[in-house]
């Protein structure tokens, strides 16, 4: 079959639209990841939403709300419970979430891989992006329009908290209300990934795409806006590309992404390896 004819297929137009969706919406969270430097705080939360899968699924069943609402209560569980045990003792969060985000996952993968969801299982680990149904498209869109418009709509007072925190409380921002709608806004667009990318790939995503645009910029608001466009564009370029090379289409979307983030970072004529270089070169000359 032909990429022609494949784009015809119903499965080729929905993981289309879902590389358009998800791309766009993950890049324009990737700013506030970037800004709050975060990265590594959202791999732990990613990697920690295969537990709540296990656990749904050994008590409703495999249902896209079962999966959904124990992703949720997990990545929940390990974000709140690192905060918890860094409040209660004197160990630090990330090294909290360090303990209970592998803990909790090698805990995921070894009821999920008793039970007979194999297929599902690599899934939920890489992404499917092709087997993803129109309810999981659905479910996509509405965290996504959620996701975009919240940050939309706070990103005065969210820039503000990322740079200037003494002072946003000082105006009267509700400091730690923000946070934890900033939190929960990550954790749903971590889970509208999940089918796409997978837990394991899903952190890629997230941060690729602003982390690009941040070697070009120092505008915030074209940091959202541009992680974004790169997010979406990568996402939609890896899947054409994904086909006639027969490579998995989720791997692809990261790969496509990294490849444009080392091409900004050697290329950028603003903070590009090269342009310091240069820069370096001329100062000493």
């Amino acid at each position: 079959m032909t990429l022609s004819e494949f784009l015809h297929e119903p499965i080729a137009k929905r993981a289309l639209l879902a590389c358009l969706m998800i791309g766009f919406s993950n890049g324009f969270v990737s700013a506030y990841v970037v800004l709050r430097k975060s990265a590594l705080k959202i791999g732990t939360l990613s990697h920690s939403l295969l537990p709540g899968l296990a656990l749904a699924v050994l008590i409703f069943g495999l249902t896209q709300w079962s999966a959904l609402a124990g992703a949720v209560f997990a990545a929940m569980m390990v974000g709140l419970g690192s905060l918890f045990v860094a409040r209660t003792s004197r160990i630090d969060q990330d090294t909290a979430l360090g303990i209970l985000y592998t803990a909790a996952f090698a805990g995921g993968y070894i009821l999920l891989s008793r039970m007979s969801v194999r297929q599902k299982l690599d899934e939920w680990l890489f992404g499917s992006i092709v087997g993803m149904s129109d309810a999981d498209l659905w479910i996509a869109f509405g965290i996504s329009a959620l996701a975009v418009l919240t940050l939309t709509a706070l990103q005065r007072p969210l820039l503000i908290l990322l740079f200037e925190p003494n002072v946003a409380a000082s105006l009267g921002v509700p400091v730690l209300f923000l946070n934890y709608a900033l939190f929960g806004v990550v954790i749903l667009v971590l889970i509208s990934s999940l089918q796409a990318v997978g837990c394991i790939l899903s952190v890629g995503l997230m941060v690729a795409p602003a982390a690009t645009v941040y070697l070009f910029t120092n505008n915030a608001k074209t940091l959202f806006w541009g992680g974004g466009i790169i997010g979406a564009l990568g996402s939609v370029a890896a899947f054409f590309l994904s086909y006639p090379l027969g490579w998995h289409i989720s791997s692809t979307i990261i790969v496509v992404l990294g490849v444009l983030f080392i091409l900004a970072y050697i290329f950028s004529p603003r903070y590009g390896a090269l342009a310091q270089m240069v820069r370096t070169l001329k100062s000493k000359g």
